[in-house]
């Protein structure tokens, strides 16, 4: 039941008595946004508008919007997919180094997928003569400049296509999140993810400014976040839910077949399953994830998502910042949680919370809260950074058997700057004689 006004504004007045406006005043700008009524996942927010439109692509996004238009284009959505043949400058693999037993070259790729930290190649190949492709049985993986093999059929769909790269077609595992549009109507509006990805099909609002598209940042915290889960959140086929997979073999989607942004996620995507204390090939028994894009399924189960916190406030929707490449220290943490705010942290300065000289490693936000605990491949270096944004201590990983470069501490003390190592024991032993360890992380 909403709190009445007066109710609301009585305890923010107590609040603010208690703690003073400059105690208070880092988490008043998201005073409203933390005190929205909930609303149910079931609800569709598009307008009737905005539910008879069609997509029209970013270019006509573009005459209305351009700053918010150039911002994006800088950002790796819309570079996810690419045309290698218009822009040769996307290609990020050595070609002259392609195993001998590749079944394409560079002049069969028609688009390259992804480029930050590994690409992919699509070839074409039509279904029963609809526009389609196929992935290469090659992938070029940029953090290790090393071509590796593929196989898209080892998936949590692998039981569901034949174990050939040629027999598993983008449009079931890929086209749903990387090309605007097919998600909902099978049509690549759009090459990578454009802005009716995140906003819904806008060609009513074209014509008439006035009718609106969805906006994520109207809608309550937990609906808000479902322009980001419907690709950042691994997910199964969601008619997994009622038939087994030999009823959709040939058919599995990998991503919220007939989704649109503002329509009801919980109708057309199923969560990955998880429980905690039991590994999956997709997550640790403590809920991390193994891999990448699995931001949402840490996210939602994290102490911000579950108290109303947004991907947007922490990542800027069109440009993406901060990424790993564009970060901003503890700038962003610190703008919520610093030293005169009353979610913490509660020591006098930086050095006390974390033990760790002030401009040191150990006083990233980030090593600690977010440490890196997945890869992108089997074959990549640990970079993929936990959305759970607890702290983990050794004797967690220890525990849940996870493996030890991915504890926050063990980490750093045994990397290549670190001029001494420390075993798991040690490190534990640390915080416990620095009373950063309580019974429940015993």
């Amino acid at each position: 039941m909403k709190k009445p006004l007066y109710l609301i504004g009585t305890i923010l007045l107590l609040i603010v008595l208690y703690f003073g406006y400059t105690n208070l005043s880092k988490i008043a700008p998201f005073y409203q946004q933390l005190t929205k009524t909930h609303v149910s996942t079931d609800v569709n927010f598009q307008t009737e508008s905005q539910k008879e439109a069609h997509f029209v692509g970013a270019e006509k996004c573009k005459e209305c919007h351009k700053e918010n238009h150039k911002a994006w284009s800088h950002s790796q959505h819309p570079k996810m997919i690419q045309d290698p043949h218009k822009n040769p400058s996307v290609v990020v693999a050595d070609f002259s180094k392609l195993p001998e037993n590749a079944n394409f070259t560079l002049k069969d790729a028609v688009y390259t997928v992804g480029g930050k930290f590994k690409q992919r190649y699509m070839l074409r190949k039509d279904i029963n003569g609809t526009e389609d492709y196929v992935l290469g049985n090659y992938q070029w993986n940029v953090q290790t400049q090393k071509w590796q093999g593929f196989k898209p059929w080892k998936y949590w769909y692998k039981n569901a296509y034949p174990h050939d790269n040629q027999e598993l077609p983008t449009s079931r595992a890929c086209d749903g999140c990387h090309f605007t549009g097919f998600m909902s109507t099978e049509k690549r509006v759009d090459e990578g993810i454009s802005c009716e990805s995140c906003h819904g099909p806008a060609s009513n609002h074209v014509e008439n400014p006035e009718l609106p598209i969805y906006k994520a940042s109207l809608s309550d915290p937990v609906r808000q976040n479902e322009v980001c889960l419907q690709c950042h959140m691994r997910n199964r086929d969601k008619r997994l839910e009622d038939v087994n997979m030999s009823a959709i073999y040939g058919d599995a989607r990998d991503y919220p077949f007939g989704y649109e942004a503002g329509k009801s996620l919980s109708k057309y995507k199923m969560v990955a399953p998880f429980t905690l204390g039991h590994e999956t090939k997709e997550f640790y028994a403590n809920g991390m994830g193994k891999k990448n894009r699995t931001q949402g399924n840490e996210f939602v189960h994290s102490i911000k998502g579950r108290h109303g916190i947004t991907c947007i406030n922490c990542h800027n929707p069109h440009t993406l910042e901060p990424t790993a490449q564009k970060n901003t220290g503890n700038k962003l943490c610190m703008s919520c949680h610093g030293f005169n705010s009353i979610i913490g942290p509660h020591q006098k300065d930086l050095e006390s919370h974390t033990h760790h000289k002030a401009d040191s490693k150990g006083s990233l936000c980030v090593e600690c809260h977010m440490p890196k605990v997945g890869k992108h491949t089997g074959k990549s270096p640990f970079t993929v950074r936990t959305h759970l944004f607890g702290f983990t201590t050794p004797n967690e990983t220890l525990k849940y058997k996870m493996p030890k470069e991915t504890n926050a501490c063990y980490a750093c003390h045994n990397s290549k700057e670190m001029n001494t190592t420390r075993d798991m024991k040690t490190l534990q032993k640390d915080l416990e004689e620095w009373g950063m360890v309580g019974w429940d992380k015993r």
